[in-house]
């Protein structure tokens, strides 16, 4: 079963000099294997801890708006119902900033590959955060359903380790993030592993 998406999550847009993005966010599983000296594979998955989200910026106004426009006709109760809904959104995105120090996702692309201040200000819909999510992450939505597999290691190899982790990416592989991770760390092997079959 593939990931949910999240309101809005069918974006159109086109960044400079990018791909459309697709306008229906398709879901796709890999399986990413990190392995190398025992103390680098250890530091590595340190640094690749964190909350799993992007901290966007949000607009309660803009989100007001875009959440009364399709039924704006309703009158007091559609205004009533925007509120609520204003409500909820900006629980839950203060909930998603607070957990900024937690490390539950063992592969938070921006915490190895950090989305700058100036593309966050934009906004997640933003063409130029689209483009510099594609050109760097090569997907435009953090990885979801991240979980470390429970793989027994090969008790003869002391002096190096494995780790292995499986997460479902908006539309393509992130072979542009495996592209910087293998260049920020040259002392370990990344070997990703799409899974086409939607299972």
């Amino acid at each position: 079963m593939r990931p949910e998406e999240s309101s809005g999550s069918a974006r159109t847009r086109q960044g400079p000099g990018g791909p459309w993005t697709p306008f229906h966010t398709d879901w796709l599983r890999n399986e990413l294997t990190i392995s190398g000296p025992t103390n680098t594979v250890a530091r590595f998955r340190q640094a690749a801890q964190g909350p799993g989200t992007i901290p966007w910026p949000l607009d309660l106004d803009h989100e007001t708006a875009r959440l009364l426009a399709p039924m704006a006709a309703d009158g007091i109760e559609a205004r009533l119902l925007a509120h609520e809904l204003r409500d909820t959104i900006e629980a839950n995105h203060a909930r998603a900033l607070n957990s900024g120090n937690q490390r539950r996702c063992p592969l938070d692309l921006h915490r190895l590959i950090p989305v700058p201040a100036a593309i966050l200000a934009r906004g997640d819909d933003h063409p130029d955060a689209l483009h510099w999510l594609r050109t760097h992450w090569g997907t435009t939505w953090p990885l979801r359903h991240v979980r470390a597999l429970d793989r027994h290691a090969d008790r003869r190899l002391r002096r190096s380790a494995r780790f292995v982790v499986e997460f479902w990416s908006a539309d393509w592989t992130p072979w542009q993030a495996i592209r910087q991770l293998r260049r920020d760390w040259p002392d370990l092997v990344l070997a990703i592993r799409p899974h086409y079959d939607n299972g």
